[in-house]
């Protein structure tokens, strides 16, 4: 099976440039620099699942030009960086109810908050989605994959990360519990998140993610994600990460 992954967005939550910021990443003009709010979207052979749904997801589908069919939404949390663009699913789920797979925390606050879309007697013309409670280590299959959630923390607030098939996807991350950790072992590929380089309550900053990626193995190919404008200029700070880990960019697509 062959399975490909682009990056939609790799900022973190108020995205880069931010607005009123003129620092040197701010105002670059190179297009790795300019990151929308974070989201992924999976493709294997038969089954496209969308990891997430930012605020900017109906210009990143625009962008990429993506008019196929959406399986599946993995949600990694409720915090409005990774679901703020739900609505936008309208699309994608005129001919089907499209679900969405999120923890039970997750799908209480997406219930509250879109509550013309949630329920059974919808308001016409919203997007056709059903809520999927799902439950940490506990797989589960869209289409011909196996997706594993993973219970990580965010701070203080349990969230999910997500392995499917040789993919782990993880973020939002501070720390992962061992029983987690053991069953990401024999991944090939791992995205992960490093919000900057300083010490942060609620996200790794690079080293951690560095430290987490090599207690994976040193050859682990790794993808950083949810950067800030304070991490530096892609070119420079990519070029200064240890072998067989980057620095992801929006649109950049990976075959696995």
């Amino acid at each position: 099976m062959s399975l490909k992954l682009t990056f939609l967005g790799t900022g973190t939550s108020v995205g880069v440039p931010m607005i009123g910021c003129h620092c040197r990443v701010c105002t670059s003009t190179d297009p790795r620099d300019k990151r929308l709010r974070c989201s992924a979207l999976l493709q294997s052979d038969d089954t496209n699942i969308l990891i997430d749904c930012s605020p900017d997801f109906r210009q990143q589908m625009l962008r990429i030009g993506f008019e196929g069919r959406l399986d599946a939404v993995l949600i990694t949390h409720e915090h409005y960086d990774h679901v703020g663009g739900i609505d936008d699913l309208r699309p994608y789920s005129y001919m089907h109810n499209l679900p969405l797979y999120a923890d039970d925390y997750a799908t209480e606050h997406l219930r509250q908050r879109l509550p013309y879309c949630l329920v059974v007697n919808r308001y016409p013309g919203v997007p056709q989605l059903t809520t999927e409670v799902i439950q940490p280590r506990v797989p589960f299959n869209v289409g011909d994959l196996e997706v594993m959630p993973l219970r990580v923390m965010h701070g203080r607030l349990p969230i999910l990360g997500f392995r499917i098939g040789p993919l782990a996807y993880i973020t939002d991350m501070t720390s992962m519990d061992n029983e987690d950790f053991e069953l990401l072992k024999g991944i090939r590929l791992l995205v992960v998140n490093a919000l900057h380089h300083e010490p942060h309550p609620t996200h790794q900053n690079v080293k951690d993610a560095i430290d987490f990626s090599h207690r994976l193995g040193e050859d682990l190919p790794t993808y950083l994600i949810h950067m800030s404008h304070h991490l530096g200029l892609h070119a420079e700070e990519d070029a200064l990460l240890p072998r067989n880990i980057h620095f992801a960019y929006d649109g950049l697509t990976l075959e696995i």
